[in-house]
């Protein structure tokens, strides 16, 4: 029986036993055993970022023995959950009425824990891809292209795409048409994790879903870019809440585009501007929306002299109004999902200069070292108070740990991304890090 594997997992906490586990249930998995081929598509389900329920309860059931254990029928509920077919009340009421059709133990243990997204069996992803890679069963990592510094970078060079840096959360929307006309949008992080509160954007692109896909060619693909709201701290606090959500002011701007299929694979090869051709194609769309933008920019020519002095005069204008920097992005360059240079990123640094009040031991590696220096100061009329635990050498850790009386009281000269505002009235920094102690002051 596929729950049976869930109890042999759990029988060791070795990560050994665990990987000989799954090495056993493929094993039978290929030799044609059903319950092993049941076992392993569920935990693929449960551990797979793209596959999400649209569901928050699940119940646990109890005493029910000698029941029909419906395994295709359970997986049958679970592509009616994925495709939203089942939504609300009827999705609640489909789930309540299959849990009575499963033995509790059975149930409990491994039906509503992949409904729940968790086996609790001490294994991750990276664990089930170590033993099933290159088979069906492998799980998809969630990734997204990340921007490099552009500081010193040879790739400053030639034709680029200027954006705004938004200060807001890179949110990737996942669209997709299912083949009975089935529409589906969610909210991912760049770490894949389910964004809940932008349901508004959701909708929206729901209900433009049919000239979204006749304009791009695509019933499944990921609109990439940036959620804004009125505040950076405002919509941090809206954007994981559970309850009392207030993120319906916040907007979606729209900055890329790749066909789900090549999203997954990690890789599309077309040019930025290929793919911007794309958005160009949905903007009549996208315009009617109020929740839904596509991103300013301009076109510039780093190898000349005029493109130098326009990126120049644009960043600070950026800068000037309110953004956090700008985005240098290549268009020759593919999408590919990780950190890489077709895209780079440029931030103001700033530098507060405050006083040091305490000093915080850290934790892990940094037991017995100092993790943090606790900073206090005005600046520009504002009062800052921020932790400082980055830009240390692990010398400076233990230095200044071991001699923390003479640095209390030190004034030590802070870089960092911007000067935010506390709900309190305070103030703090966003990034800091140690830079050095003013000694003449």
């Amino acid at each position: 029986m596929p729950a049976q594997w869930i109890e042999r997992l759990n029988a060791s906490d070795s990560r050994l036993h665990k990987e000989d586990v799954l090495k056993q249930a493929l094993t039978a998995a290929t030799l044609g055993d059903y319950g092993s081929q049941v076992f392993l598509g569920l935990t693929n389900a449960a551990y797979n970022p793209m596959i999400t329920w649209g569901i928050k309860q699940v119940p646990n059931t109890v005493g029910i023995v000698d029941a029909e254990n419906p395994w295709d029928d359970f997986n049958a509920l679970l592509n009616d959950l994925r495709l939203r077919v089942l939504t609300g009340n009827a999705a609640r009421d489909a789930i309540s009425s299959m849990s009575q059709r499963f033995n509790s133990n059975d149930w409990n243990d491994f039906c509503a824990a992949v409904l729940r997204k968790d086996l609790r069996s001490g294994i991750s992803d990276k664990t089930i891809n170590k033993v099933c890679k290159g088979t069906n069963y492998q799980v998809p990592v969630f990734s997204c292209q990340l921007a490099t510094s552009c500081e010193d970078r040879p790739e400053m060079r030639g034709p680029k795409r200027l954006e705004p840096k938004l200060d807001g959360v890179r949110v990737l929307m996942l669209c997709t048409i299912s083949d009975d006309g089935g529409r589906l949008v969610t909210s991912y992080s760049r770490n894949g994790k389910v964004f809940e509160n932008f349901g508004h954007i959701e909708e929206q692109l729901m209900s433009v879903m049919e000239p979204l896909s006749v304009k791009t060619g695509c019933t499944s693909f990921v609109l990439d870019g940036e959620v804004v709201g009125n505040t950076f701290q405002e919509l941090m606090k809206q954007a994981r809440r559970k309850e009392n959500v207030q993120a319906t002011d916040s907007t979606f701007h729209v900055f890329d585009f790749i066909p789900l299929t090549d999203f997954i694979n990690g890789y599309w090869n077309a040019k930025l501007s290929k793919r911007l051709l794309v958005l160009e194609k949905i903007r009549s769309v996208i315009e009617n929306l109020t929740s839904v933008k596509l991103l300013s920019h301009i076109k510039v020519d780093l190898d000349t002299a005029s493109g130098r002095e326009q990126l120049d005069r644009y960043a600070n204008d950026c800068v000037a109004q309110g953004f956090e920097g700008i985005m240098i992005k290549n268009l020759d360059a593919p999408y590919e999902c990780k950190r890489n240079t077709f895209w780079l990123k440029w931030k103001p640094t700033i530098t507060v200069d405050l006083k040091v009040i305490d000093i915080e031991e850290g934790t892990g590696r940094n037991i017995d070292r100092m993790g943090a220096l606790v900073c206090s100061g005005t600046d520009q009329d504002k009062q800052i108070s921020v932790n400082v635990g980055s830009g240390f050498s692990d010398e400076q850790r233990h230095d200044f740990w071991i001699n923390r009386n003479f640095v209390i009281g030190q004034t030590a000269e802070i870089l960092a991304d911007a000067v935010t505002r506390n709900q309190d009235g305070t103030y703090s920094l966003r990034f800091p890090r140690f830079f050095r102690f003013r000694e003449d002051k």
